[in-house]
């Protein structure tokens, strides 16, 4: 029962969009303003992924990057990777999905947008942002070595600001990382 990581594409829009939603509503309950996980997340979340994995960014330096991890064929969890062309790429999304976390995917997940970040985006480091409440996804990410870097009020969607960290792995230890 190995987990796969294999690059995603439009095909994988519902599947992601799917475990995106049911993601967001077990880990932000209690933190998102319940309408925001709604009965209108799935179908927003189905509308933004299939946008999102349909249109060119006109090449390799500015494409997002698709991650999916898969377990027997099933789609377990997932990391989206965006590239600025400003030294950083952001790590968008990283799920997975529910009853499945603690047991390595998110790890195998995270390896992997390391390892593609600096095999593809070399010199540039690798960030992303968390809610500050959400305990669990903090923990993580500091015990997998990122440092924080900024504190900041972020926009969900429906125009709820609530606070966040911004958290990076610097270029240098991603290419110290790759090369193990």
């Amino acid at each position: 029962m190995s987990i796969v990581i294999r690059p995603g594409g439009p095909q994988d829009a519902e599947v992601v969009a799917e475990l995106h939603a049911a993601s967001w509503r077990t880990a932000y309950a209690g933190i998102v303003p319940a309408e925001a996980l709604g009965d209108g997340l799935a179908a927003e979340r189905r509308e933004i992924w299939e946008l999102r994995l349909a249109v060119d960014y006109g090449g390799p330096e500015t494409t997002p990057e698709l991650l999916i991890a898969e377990r027997d064929g099933d789609v377990v969890g997932f990391a989206y990777l965006v590239p600025y062309g400003d030294g950083r790429v952001l790590l968008d999304n990283l799920h997975v999905r529910p009853g499945l976390t603690g047991g390595g995917i998110g790890r195998e997940l995270l390896a992997a947008a390391r390892a593609h970040t600096a095999d593809r985006h070399p010199g540039t480091d690798l960030y992303l942002e968390v809610l500050q409440a959400n305990t669990r996804a903090v923990a993580f990410y500091e015990r997998e070595g990122a440092h924080r870097t900024a504190e900041r009020q972020g926009v969900f969607p429906g125009g709820h600001t609530l606070p966040e960290y911004e958290y990076t792995w610097p270029a240098s230890e991603l290419a110290r990382q790759s090369r193990s």
